[in-house]
């Protein structure tokens, strides 16, 4: 009886001419696409305008993609700087290998750099861009589908992954897919974060962390689970004691943020709307950033556009309504004086 897996493409490139497609590349590619697009929409609902999320992403996607390598390149140089190896397979990204760890961390930088040039509040736009992030993450694990990398260890469960090439010290087999289990680790990671931002409304930096905090416990036991090369410190995977780290880092920022700076940032791009702000069907502007068509605005009560002042507004509605008083008393003072001066010319 031939047991159930999930078969892995016998190839992971196609050639259109000279031109050769890749599997890999095309997982990056549309999980860049995509945390783009959720992101640009998650940062117009809070307040920012359309296409800042694109400008800035075109300096951290490719900030992202260096530092990925480079953490891939450095963490495994085994492979390509050992006897028999070709240094030069180091810059070959299409054929699989980064380091998610080096690519948010070199991400962020090009992200500041972006974010820096707009004026937009960093914190802000990683809260923004955190679930589209995690998204990314699971759709480019397929790619290692394509390249038949990165599974876990022997198994006959009916969702294992077959395992057909022999390049590298690979043996052909069923595994477990750890691809697949990060794919849908991340898709969860990236449900959680967007539930516990509409719950919870986190700010400053809160979602981007509990992203952070969220895939790398995941990314623990699904690491534990790999049997691909990798260095070990005291019996543990390099990248498991980084996911443990990091994993801590994230907790302690998500506590000691939400005690300095509670809250969410109430304008997260300069000329924008207000996060908070609402507009009614009569257009009027409260407290709260409400903003009317008929010119009433009010800063703590109504300010009308006939000059009149609400009885509820607070200092600008109480000077407001002083400086109407004055008014009215003047007018009374000089309606007076000319009557009198009437009656003395009559008199004499």
């Amino acid at each position: 009886m031939e047991l159930a897996f999930i078969p892995s493409p016998s190839r992971g490139v196609l050639y259109l001419g000279p031109i050769p497609l890749r599997g890999y590349a095309f997982c990056i590619i549309i999980g860049v696409f995509v945390a783009v697009w959720l992101g640009n929409k998650r940062w117009i609902a809070r307040g920012g305008r359309p296409g800042t999320v694109a400008d800035i992403a075109v300096w951290a996607v490719p900030f992202g993609l260096v530092g990925g390598r480079l953490y891939h390149v450095i963490t495994d140089y085994q492979l390509y700087f050992s006897e028999g190896r070709d240094w030069v397979d180091a810059f070959k990204v299409w054929e699989g290998g980064l380091g998610i760890w080096g690519a948010i961390a070199f991400g962020a930088v090009g992200a500041w750099i972006g974010a820096r040039r707009r004026g937009v509040p960093m914190p802000a736009y990683a809260d923004a861009v955190a679930p589209g992030i995690a998204l990314a993450q699971a759709i480019g694990r397929w790619g290692n589908w394509f390249n038949q990398e990165l599974y876990g260890k022997a198994t006959d469960l009916p969702w294992a992954v077959e395992i057909t090439s022999t390049s590298d010290g690979r043996v052909p087999g069923t595994y477990h897919p750890t691809f697949l289990y990060e794919s849908l680790w991340c898709i969860g990671v990236a449900l959680l974060v967007i539930w516990a931002d509409r719950r919870f409304k986190l700010g400053h930096g809160r979602a981007f962390a509990l992203y952070v905090a969220a895939y790398c416990a995941g990314r623990f036991w699904i690491e534990y689970m790999r049997v691909d090369d990798a260095h070990h410190i005291l019996g543990l995977r390099l990248n498991n004691w980084t996911a443990l780290l990091v994993f801590l880092l994230a907790v302690v920022y998500i506590v000691v943020s939400a005690r300095k700076r509670p809250g969410r940032e109430a304008v997260v791009e300069p000329g924008a709307e207000p996060a908070d702000g609402k507009t009614g069907a009569d257009g009027k502007t409260g407290a709260d950033g409400e903003a009317g068509a008929d010119g009433e605005a009010g800063t703590g009560g109504d300010t009308r556009a006939d000059g009149e002042a609400g009885p509820g507004d607070a200092e600008d509605g109480g000077d407001t309504d002083a400086a109407a008083d004055v008014r009215d008393g003047e007018g009374v003072k000089d309606g007076e004086a000319v009557k009198n001066g009437a009656d003395s010319a009559k008199k004499g």
